[in-house]
């Protein structure tokens, strides 16, 4: 008799099993992934025309541990050893329906978002965490339903037409009415109160004033103001507890002062413009200003080490390598991640760095390691239009670099008044450590090797 296999699935991620019938003895074979290398086949027994099925073929071939319709557990992922807890929010609801890899909730940390994702197509059957309340590292979250469909997804599949049948007009009986009978009166009408005295002539200060109790009823849209004069309470996501927390121990714990300068970036502007088209073909990114003030930042504390160092307990720890950070605006908040090794790079591998650091923090897909460290940083408030501003300071570190927009001011060049684009620069600095010869050197280097870059060539 002739041998036959069945195979009940063979899509990626479902469960599979394999009937194999010999002789009339029915032998199951489970979805352990190795169980191809252990039985031989030959054409005729996998009704095939080609050769045999070769290791290469065996290997394409998804195995899963889970049976269709079970019930999984997920848990949260493994957290990092300087982060203990986070919020769990919800991103999909109970009952719906989800994809194998799609995001049904974010865990918000103290520095950035984890993800978690489904591992299967299936269905969410129940929270095990409430929503915005606190999880730990590899606890139980989510209870999953593995290729199960909800219910609302079936619902919207089209229904079957069903003849409608028409319904007869029914006549209208009007009602009758019986005549009603007014009683007699038996007393006399009682006398109308005396009217009171108009508004007008009632003092102010006797007028009783009733508070205003907002709606309830409806959640106001927070990013509109339609001048309902109701207020909405919402939860501070734990990203904006920990900035919030940082910023106040900063200006707690550092003796800080800002020192400012201006930039003339006509040189600048004219690089870009010249070099910007052989730049991008040659490295597939667009020259901008911020490598010109990172590199100029490495040089100024390679120049002034004390401004790289940092103050711990009763000692001065100097760094022999120059980490910065760059501040980026996400929605959830601002994030600081760092350029590594900055002394040996030039602007193409800044720009480059930048950009892939940009990106994961646009998806929010930062991790933990991209954003420790860093010995100095850099906030660039002229993205948004800023014209002045004192910047603060970044803890454990001992100064940062404020950005601001460039606008075309008239200034003095050899003693006749031109219009050039200019950017004000400010550096906030721990006091403690700091002196202000070494704040003022560092700012004057930094504008020195933006305004003219080819001081960065023959290092002067």
């Amino acid at each position: 008799m002739n041998s036959r296999l069945i195979l009940n699935s063979l899509k990626k991620g479902s469960n599979i099993s394999k009937f194999l019938a010999t002789n009339n003895v029915t032998k199951v074979v489970s979805y352990k992934a190795n169980f191809l290398s252990s039985l031989s086949y030959s054409p005729k027994c996998l009704n095939l025309a080609g050769p045999a099925v070769t290791r290469n073929q065996q290997s394409s071939i998804h195995f899963s541990n889970v049976f269709l319709n079970e019930t999984i557990t997920i848990e949260s992922p493994v957290f990092a050893e300087s982060i203990s807890e986070g919020n769990f929010v919800y991103v999909k609801q109970v009952g719906e329906s989800v994809k194998a890899g799609e995001i049904i909730a974010n865990i918000e940390t103290d520095k950035t978002i984890l993800e978690l994702k489904a591992p299967q197509d299936g269905v969410i059957e129940e929270y095990l965490v409430e929503d915005n309340s606190s999880i730990k590292g590899k606890s139980p979250a989510v209870k999953f339903k593995v290729g199960a469909v909800s219910g609302q997804s079936a619902a919207n599949a089209e229904p079957v037409s069903k003849p409608v049948e028409e319904k007869k007009p029914e006549e209208r009986k009007e009602p009758t009415q019986e005549p009603t009978q007014t009683p007699i009166p038996t007393s006399m009408p009682e006398i109308p109160p005396k009217p009171q005295q108009p508004i007008s002539s009632v003092p102010i200060s006797q007028i009783p004033v009733v508070p205003f109790t907002p709606s309830t009823t409806q959640q106001a849209d927070i990013n509109k103001i339609s001048g309902s004069r109701s207020e909405t309470r919402i939860k501070m996501n734990r990203m904006r507890q920990t900035i919030a927390n940082r910023l106040k121990t900063a200006q707690n714990t550092c003796a800080m002062l800002t020192t400012f300068n201006e930039i003339n970036m006509g040189n600048l502007v004219d690089l870009r413009k010249t070099y910007n088209d052989q730049f991008q073909k040659r490295h597939k990114l667009k020259l901008g200003f911020m490598s010109a003030f990172v590199k100029a930042s490495a040089t100024a504390l390679m120049d002034q080490p004390v401004v790289n160092a940092v103050i711990e307990n009763n000692e001065i720890v100097y760094r022999d390598y120059v980490d910065i950070s760059v501040a980026v605006a996400t929605p959830k908040g601002l994030v600081v991640p760092v350029l590594r090794n900055v002394e040996k790079m030039n602007y193409a591998d800044i720009e480059k760095e930048i950009a892939a650091l940009g990106e994961k923090a646009r998806n929010n897909s930062l991790a933990i390691e991209d954003m420790q460290g860093g010995t100095f940083t850099i906030s660039n408030g002229g993205v948004f239009g800023s014209l002045f501003g004192t910047p603060i300071i970044n803890l454990p570190q001992s100064a940062i670099l404020g950005m601001h927009g460039i606008f075309d001011r008239p200034v003095a060049i050899n003693g006749q008044v031109v219009i050039r684009p200019m950017m004000y620069v400010a550096l906030t600095y721990d006091h403690r450590l700091i002196d202000g010869r070494e704040a003022v050197t560092f700012l004057r280097k930094i504008k020195s090797a933006v305004e003219d870059p080819r001081t960065l060539l023959l290092d002067i």
